[in-house]
């Protein structure tokens, strides 16, 4: 493996060392079709909770930038991710079809298929330059899944989810002249410092001419709770203890690295997200992108309990808002994420919306953005884009449906105020069905399927049509 102070300077694709995006027109006529094209940059956090965010209703984790993206633009209530998991999520985002539908179901090393489209894929078609640093997680090396077989001209971050588990990684994935290589990282360097600073270089790289897509996939707040020092002094006192103590120490030998603070830490990686997406709105301000850019952050499931974080923490936080559940969880906690759409000039600022929307609805989105018709695609999901414009004709989802194989298998539906929950279909398929209604019951306190066996019925009905089967994630194994 090349140290990257072994390789040309062109070559450099890390930290401040990054350089050398170069832009693609074929011709006048291409560059004046793309010119009127808005970009998107698309940010996502690795375990995020709804409730982590000061616009959300955070009171202990400081979040200035992200709530001023969302006083700034609009404010999403009841978005839901693809899964409550990363591999499923986000395949769920770059297919654009719900988890009964997608190929990837479950975590684990399962790549995308050659007959998978994906969002760059189809961006690139409409002109667009496509950039992604962070987290991949949808197919290694040797794979149809492999970044550059899935439309993605740059890319600098992790091939494999397990490579994102650690924050001070000692190599990353880049893609030299268009074939994955792999590079060390300078000593104790942080993976989402470099990927930041990527985007940075790639959008001061850009022209008005070629639109671009540009995917930014951090790996926090999720485990390991290690986070530069610079984030982590807000929440120490004088003598460098724990705001939030008592904390209970996670230990050093572990799959996750120790951390004497976990509640501290997790806060602090909060915060570096926040940091990060600052200087990403502030580099598109100052090289006059902002007004033709649609940002979008979000985060590809709930809160996490791992390398030292407790329930106990998820509650003293918030983190999940007033939702039951946490990742891997299918109750809201699980699955219902912070989503916040920001174009100044386009969106209204200060937009509170309550659509009803989920993951596989960004395809959709994207592509009618950038100029395609939605009609025909291979997907689950209706664009939102009339939301975004404050159009009162927006097309709305009959139900939205989740399966996910873990803990005994689960199925969810939601559709209108009601939602469903199936556990341990793996035992039994035909398992009780929770029923929570969310206008009156937004924690999913009360199960009241026994109130109301019609809406079980018709809940049952929805979960066997949306269900496809698929061999390496089924419920009969």
């Amino acid at each position: 493996m090349k140290s990257i102070l072994s390789i040309p300077v062109r070559l450099i694709v890390l930290m401040t060392l990054i350089a050398g995006v170069s832009c693609n027109t074929n011709s006048k006529e291409t560059a004046d079709q793309s010119a009127s094209k808005p970009n998107i940059v698309f940010i996502i956090a690795d375990d995020m909770g709804i409730g982590d965010l000061g616009s959300y209703g955070q009171k202990h984790i400081k979040t200035p930038n992200l709530d001023q993206l969302a006083q700034g633009g609009m404010r999403f209530t009841q978005f839901y991710a693809g899964s409550t998991v990363c591999a499923p999520s986000r395949a769920s985002l770059m297919t654009g079809q719900h988890t009964g539908v997608t190929h990837i179901r479950g975590n684990g090393e399962f790549p995308l298929r050659e007959q998978d489209t994906i969002i760059p894929q189809l961006l690139k078609k409409q002109g667009y330059r496509t950039a992604m640093y962070g987290k991949w997680g949808l197919g290694v090396q040797g794979t149809p899944g492999s970044p550059e077989k899935k439309g993605w001209d740059e890319f600098t971050g992790h091939l494999h989810h397990v490579d994102a588990h650690f924050q001070r990684p000692d190599s990353v994935w880049t893609l030299n002249e268009g074939k994955p290589e792999k590079l060390a990282t300078p000593e104790d360097s942080y993976g989402n410092n470099i990927f930041t600073k990527k985007a940075l270089s790639f959008i001061k790289e850009q022209s008005e001419e070629t639109p671009f897509f540009l995917y930014l996939s951090f790996t926090v707040p999720h485990a390991e709770l290690v986070v530069p020092e610079q984030y982590m002094k807000p929440y120490l006192d004088e003598e460098g203890n724990s705001l939030f103590s008592p904390e209970k120490a996670w230990p050093d030998g572990r799959h996750y690295g120790g951390q004497p603070f976990p509640k501290a830490a997790y806060a602090a990686m909060v915060s570096s997200i926040d940091d990060y997406v600052g200087e990403v709105v502030s580099a598109l301000k100052q090289k006059g992108l902002d007004k033709n850019t649609l940002v979008v952050f979000t985060s590809d499931n709930g809160t996490h309990i791992e390398g030292g974080r407790q329930r106990s923490d998820v509650d003293f936080f918030k983190s999940s808002g007033v939702h039951k559940g946490v990742k891997r969880d299918l109750y809201e906690g699980g699955i219902r994420e912070p989503f916040i759409a920001y174009w100044p000039g386009t969106i209204k600022a200060n937009q509170v919306s309550d659509h009803v929307g989920a993951f596989w609805d960004i395809l959709p989105t994207f592509y009618e953005l950038s100029g395609g018709n939605p009609e025909g695609l291979n997907t689950t999901g209706i664009s939102f884009l009339n939301e975004l414009y404050g159009k009162s004709k927006q097309e709305k989802h009959d139900h939205l449906y989740w399966e996910f194989y873990e803990g005994g298998g689960k199925q969810a539906v939601l559709k209108d105020e009601w939602k469903a929950i199936r556990l341990k279909v793996k035992k039994d398929r035909n398992a009780p069905i929770e029923l929570y209604n969310l206008a009156n019951d937004p924690s999913e306190e009360k199960n009241v399927a026994d109130d109301y066996p019609d809406v079980v019925k018709m809940m049952d009905s929805i979960m066997t049509a949306s269900h496809t089967e698929n061999p390496l994630f089924s419920f009969d194994k």
